[in-house]
C-alpha cells in the first residue's frame, strides 16, 4: 500500500464555491470508493490525493491550485518551526549563503552613497532583514516587495507583501515567462490591489504596446518587486524548497514519535503472581489485598506463591536502519550529505570532502540567483534615485552584490598545483617552447583558485618594467661596474657616486 500523506490530503474541488444545485438538500450519496494509490486515481474520481501528486491545478497546469498554494505555504512554515530536519534543510543553506554578510558595490562614488543609504535605511535595513527575506523565499517559493518611491528625491523604501496575500500573478500576454503584475486577494472590505512588476528599464523598451496598455490601465496601485524560485518558465507562482519533502518530513517525525512510544512500552513491566494449588476464590481474595512491592522493600511468601516482574517482548527489529533510510531519503532529496545532520555512517574525512561537492553546487546556484536579484534591486534603486536620467545598461548603474565564500578552500592542493605549473612554465620558456605571456596565463588560471585575478598581458609588461629598474639598481651597486674614481670614493667611505646620499664602506 502506498504511503498516503496526512499533511497533503485535500478533496478535489474544495476551493470552488458550490453551485445552487449543490446547495439544495439531496439524498445522502453512496459511500465513496477508497483509493489507496494516488497514481491510480483519475481526476473525476472522488477521494483524496497527495498534494505532491499529478493534476493538482485546474488553473495553469504549471501551477498549484490556489488552495494548494496556500496550504503549501502554511505547511512549509509549520514544518520549519516544528520539524528538526525541515528546519536544518532551510537554515543550513542560509548560514552558508549569508553568515558573513552581503554588500552592494558600485564603481560610481555618488551612486555608491545612494546604495549605502538604501541598504542601511532603518526601514529597508537589509543587513538585519536579508536572512529572514531569504528564508521566506526558500519556505514560500517567492517574495514580493512594494516599491515606495519618494517623488522628490527618488529614494526607495520597500514594503513587504506576504505571498499568501497574492491572488494572481499576471503574465505578459506575448511572453508567458515574464510576470507583469501582481493582484492581491480582497480584504475585509472587498478591495484588492494591483501592482506593476518593476524592472530596470522603460516599459516602451521592454514590452509590446498591448502589454504597456495593460500595465498602465490595470495596475495603478504602484510598483512591486517579485522574485520566485522552483517554478517552470511559464508558471506564475513559485514553490517552496520543502514541497517535495513535506510528506517524508512528516513521516520521519511520526516514525520517531512511534519509536518513542515503543521505547516506553519496553521499559514497562507487570508483576506476575503465581499461586500454586489455589482455587479461583483464593486467587480473587489474594488479588484484593495484594500490594506491589516498592523498591528496596521485602516480599514475604511461602512456597505456594511466586512473584516476578515481566517485561514485554515485542520482538521489534532494530529500527536504526529504518530511521537512517527515511532520513537519508529526505536529505538526499535536498542534496545534503548524511554527516551534515549528525549521522556519520561509514564516511571518513576524505569521502566526506568529496560528498560536499554536489551540495556546494546547489548552494552556489542559489547564491547566484540571490546575487542577480540583489543586483537588479540595486540598479532599480540607482535609476530611480540618480540625479541624471540613466538607462538600465549604463555602466554607472552597474551594481555588484558581494557574498561570502560558501566554504573554506583547501589551499594545499592548489599551492602544489601552482608550484608544479610555475616550474613547468619556466622550463618550457627556457626551451623556447612557450611564450612568456601564455605561460603567465597558465599561472593565472591556477592563481584564480586563490581569488587572485591576473591580466597576463598587463602583468607581463609591468614585470618587465620592474625587472629593468631592479637590474639598473643592481648594476649601480656593483663596484666592478664603476670607474676607478668611483671605486676610490667608495673605498674612502664618501657619498654614493649615484648621488642618492648613501655612504658605503665596501672595499674597491
Amino acid at each position: 500500500m502506498m504511503f498516503t500523506s496526512r499533511l497533503f490530503s485535500f478533496r478535489w474541488g474544495e476551493s470552488e464555491a458550490p453551485s445552487p444545485a449543490q446547495a439544495t438538500p439531496a439524498a445522502a450519496p453512496a459511500p465513496a470508493r477508497m483509493v489507496e494509490a494516488a497514481s491510480s486515481q483519475s481526476e473525476d474520481e472522488p477521494g483524496y490525493r497527495r498534494l505532491t501528486g499529478d493534476g493538482l491545478g485546474k488553473y495553469n497546469e504549471r501551477d498549484l491550485a490556489p488552495v494548494a498554494q496556500d496550504r503549501m505555504a502554511k505547511l512549509a512554515e509549520f514544518l520549519w518551526q516544528s520539524n528538526l530536519l525541515a528546519n536544518r534543510l532551510v537554515e543550513l543553506p542560509l548560514a552558508y549563503l549569508l553568515a558573513e554578510g552581503v554588500t552592494l558595490q558600485c564603481e560610481d562614488p555618488e551612486h555608491q552613497k545612494l546604495l549605502d543609504k538604501f541598504w542601511n535605511d532603518p526601514i529597508n535595513n537589509w543587513p538585519l532583514k536579508l536572512p529572514s527575506r531569504v528564508r521566506g523565499l526558500s519556505l514560500l517559493g517567492e517574495q514580493c516587495y512594494i516599491l515606495n518611491t519618494n517623488e522628490a528625491s527618488g529614494f526607495v523604501r520597500l514594503g513587504y507583501l506576504d505571498p499568501r496575500q497574492i491572488a494572481t500573478v499576471v503574465m505578459d500576454p506575448g511572453n508567458p515567462e515574464q510576470p507583469i503584475g501582481v493582484v492581491t486577494k480582497k480584504d475585509t472590505r472587498g478591495r484588492n490591489h494591483k501592482y506593476r512588476v518593476a524592472l530596470p528599464g522603460k516599459d516602451e523598451e521592454l514590452f509590446s504596446k498591448q502589454t504597456q496598455k495593460i500595465r498602465e490601465e490595470d495596475f495603478k496601485d504602484g510598483e512591486c518587486l517579485l522574485y520566485q524560485v522552483n517554478k517552470l518558465p511559464n508558471g506564475s507562482r513559485g514553490r517552496s524548497d520543502l514541497l517535495a519533502q513535506m510528506d517524508w518530513l512528516d513521516a520521519y517525525d511520526e516514525f520517531l514519535f512511534n519509536e518513542l512510544d515503543r521505547i516506553g512500552y519496553l521499559r514497562s513491566f507487570v508483576w506476575d503472581v503465581t499461586m500454586k494449588g489455589s482455587d479461583t476464590k483464593a486467587v480473587e481474595e489474594y488479588d484484593k489485598k495484594f500490594r506491589a512491592p516498592t523498591p528496596n522493600s521485602k516480599f514475604v511468601h511461602n512456597d505456594q506463591i511466586e512473584l516476578k516482574a515481566v517485561s514485554p517482548e515485542l520482538q521489534s527489529a532494530d529500527t536504526s536502519e529504518s530511521a537512517r533510510l527515511l532520513r537519508n531519503h529526505v536529505l538526499g532529496g535536498a542534496t545534503v550529505p548524511e554527516h551534515w545532520f549528525g549521522g556519520g555512517g561509514d564516511v571518513n574525512r576524505a569521502a566526506a570532502s568529496e560528498m560536499d561537492g554536489p551540495t556546494m553546487k546547489i548552494y552556489t546556484a542559489r547564491q547566484s540567483m540571490l546575487k542577480l536579484m540583489l543586483e537588479e534591486i540595486g540598479r532599480i534603486v540607482i535609476i530611480k534615485g540618480s540625479r541624471t536620467e540613466l538607462d538600465a545598461d549604463d555602466d554607472r548603474c552597474k551594481v555588484t552584490a558581494v557574498f561570502p565564500e560558501l566554504a573554506n578552500k583547501d589551499l594545499t592542493k592548489f599551492a602544489s598545483a601552482l608550484s608544479t605549473v610555475a616550474t613547468t612554465v619556466v622550463m618550457l620558456i627556457d626551451n623556447e617552447l612557450l611564450t612568456q605571456e601564455r605561460g603567465l596565463q597558465l599561472v593565472a588560471d591556477v592563481a584564480a583558485r586563490f581569488g587572485q585575478q591576473i591580466d597576463a598581458e598587463k602583468e607581463l609588461t609591468a614585470a618587465k618594467a620592474e625587472y629593468a629598474v631592479r637590474k639598473k639598481a643592481r648594476s649601480t651597486d656593483d663596484a666592478f661596474n664603476l670607474t676607478a674614481d668611483e671605486r676610490d670614493a667608495l673605498a674612502k667611505g664618501q657619498a654614493d657616486p649615484a648621488g642618492q646620499g648613501k655612504t658605503s664602506n665596501k672595499a674597491g
